[in-house]
């Protein structure tokens, strides 16, 4: 249909369908979008055109707008149960009313696009958008919509205007990458979803193996699900011809958990290092300071994740890491200089260790109260060796009896392929590879892919983990 279209048409029937899907969770959430449309849409052109004062002021309100629907459905109740937490203190019967609202669907990630819009307006980058539909457009387009990428107006807003050709070979591109994306999400991050879950909602019926299984397979589960999503959204979108920008970078091949960062939701990490960090002085300002602002951007990005203390916690761990990192960087470079220690900087060493932080810090992100994550970090080991062998054999039985043998191998034989190809492209496009092979090579290989999908997916109606954000 999109192609079907004349050109001057396309815009309509894109935020239609944007509508839809969108309606397709709550239809009346559609009015909360359209509020913050309208004002962000109208603060744009305000702002274009006042001078001094007046045009902070604008900026301020669609600002407060934004964060003040975010702040309503995804903080209020977290913000009043911590109220009532500390009147019960001194009253036990004393209390708030709470609010019986559902988060709406995607919301953090179209409220700091919306954002991004103002903001870049504010700062000269970008010029307002005259057309209210391709402006809806821009918030609403729904391949990420719901979670991401999150856009700036500089790559997208231009892209809606261009008249979009039919080219097959972007056409295969873009449903190469949306095949990849649900193998991903269906074979992988679905199937491990069913061992995590059974095991991170019941934390204290489990000890030793089968918890450190959970949390291996939960690093695993959350990169597959979210990265799948980005590349399913990013396929949708290149095969009507417009190009999001990448989110996911092989983030498990880090040496550093800076470098973790830059390959990981780079749209969200490069979202609040443009708008956040840098507006607070980033590394620019005395030591003291700029630790300050590294470690308070990360209990911001933990508080967008999630109005819950897990995701507070998660995210402050990563700020320490990063403020420890810095602190210790000259330090430790000299240590390994001077004793002569060259193997502390080997690559698969960092590799893995990266890995390790990364993964303890999941703990936090995927337990569902901060009393199951230290349940779950006390009881992953155990000093008493007897213990932790009994623990071993019983977790060994445990662990078997989630998936049948099939099933392991199938995971296994998914999580190799997954490898070989994020290892191969360190080096190489695996779609410019794919293009150069034979045609029957090629269809082999996509007739394999859909074969593994439909054969050994998990269907039982798992949501996106980042819907929820």
């Amino acid at each position: 249909m999109f192609y079907l279209l004349p050109h001057r048409f396309r815009w309509l029937h894109l935020l239609l369908a944007s509508c839809a899907f969108y309606m397709a969770f709550i239809p009346i959430y559609i009015l909360i979008l359209f509020l913050t449309i309208v004002i962000d849409y109208g603060a744009g052109i305000w702002i274009e055109n006042a001078k001094g004062s007046q045009r902070k002021f604008y900026l301020a309100m669609s600002l407060v707008a934004n964060i003040g629907v975010l702040a309503v459905f995804k903080y209020y109740n977290f913000f009043i149960g911590n109220v009532n937490g500390l009147l019960h203190l001194s009253n036990p019967t004393a209390s708030l009313p709470l609010l019986n609202i559902i988060l709406p669907i995607g919301l953090s990630f179209h409220t700091f696009q919306a954002m991004s819009y103002t903001i870049e307006v504010y700062r000269g980058n970008f010029p307002a958008e005259r057309h209210f539909g391709i402006y809806a457009l821009y918030v609403m387009f729904y391949p990420q919509l719901v979670a991401g990428p999150i856009e700036r107006p500089q790559n997208v807003l231009p892209q809606f205007h261009e008249k979009k050709h039919f080219d097959y070979g972007r056409i295969a591109s873009g449903l190469r990458l949306m095949a990849w994306g649900l193998f991903k999400k269906v074979v992988i991050a679905d199937r491990m979803a069913y061992l995590v879950n059974e095991v991170y909602n019941q934390p204290h019926n489990f000890h030793g193996l089968p918890l450190l299984v959970a949390t291996v397979f939960f690093s695993i589960q959350i990169y597959c699900d979210f990265s799948g999503y980005s590349d399913m959204a990013l396929g949708a979108a290149r095969v009507m011809g417009f190009e999001l920008m990448k989110n996911f970078d092989r983030p498990y091949f880090s040496k550093s958990i800076s470098e973790f960062w830059r390959r990981w939701h780079i749209s969200l990490s490069t979202w609040f290092k443009d708008y956040l960090y840098i507006s607070l002085g980033g590394n620019r300002v005395a030591l003291p300071r700029a630790c300050f602002n590294l470690f308070f951007v990360f209990l911001v990005s933990g508080l967008w994740h999630g109005a819950n203390w897990t995701f507070i916690v998660w995210g402050g761990l990563h700020g320490l890491y990063l403020v420890i990192g810095m602190l210790t960087k000259a330090s430790r470079n000299r240590f390994i200089t001077r004793l002569n220690l060259p193997f502390l900087n080997n690559p698969l060493l960092n590799i893995g260790l990266t890995y390790v932080l990364a993964t303890f810090a999941w703990i936090f992100f995927r337990a569902n109260s901060l009393h199951d994550a230290i349940y779950v970090i006390r009881h992953l080991f155990d000093p008493a060796s007897a213990f932790w062998q009994k623990s071993v054999f019983t977790g060994l039985s445990t662990v078997k009896v989630f998936y049948t043998l099939p099933q392991w191998l199938a995971l296994f034989g998914a999580l190799s392929l997954l490898f070989a190809v994020e290892k191969a492209q360190l080096h190489l496009s695996i779609n410019n590879w794919l293009v150069q092979q034979a045609t029957p090579v090629r269809w082999t290989l996509y007739y394999a892919i859909v074969l593994y999908i439909a054969l050994l997916g998990a269907f039982e109606h798992v949501q996106f983990i980042y819907f929820q954000f």
